[in-house]
């Protein structure tokens, strides 16, 4: 077996690449696995949407988080931080 063989059986479809899109977004996977979703993201016109918007979703939540603000306004700030991220439907 050559080593192109080798990398192509170590390629995740779709569903795999979905399942685990959090723990990669949040840094939890192996080094291995980190890889192989970033290898995947950048040649899958399926998946690297969903990707953008997860990204952009929790760095609207990480910017929009403040110490004991209420639900409405942190619900407002998330919307407009996805608004300005280019998610203009929320």
């Amino acid at each position: 077996m050559t080593a192109h063989h080798t990398h192509d059986h170590e390629m995740l479809d779709c569903e795999a690449v979905m399942q685990q899109l959090w723990d990669y977004l949040d840094e939890e996977l192996s080094a291995e696995r980190m890889t192989a979703i970033r290898d995947h993201l950048a040649v899958c016109a399926r998946c690297y949407p969903q990707y953008e918007f997860e990204r952009a979703f929790l760095t609207a939540l990480d910017q929009a988080q403040q110490p004991h603000s209420d639900p409405g306004r942190l619900r407002a700030r998330v919307a407009s931080a996805l608004r300005a991220e280019g998610m203009v439907d929320v």
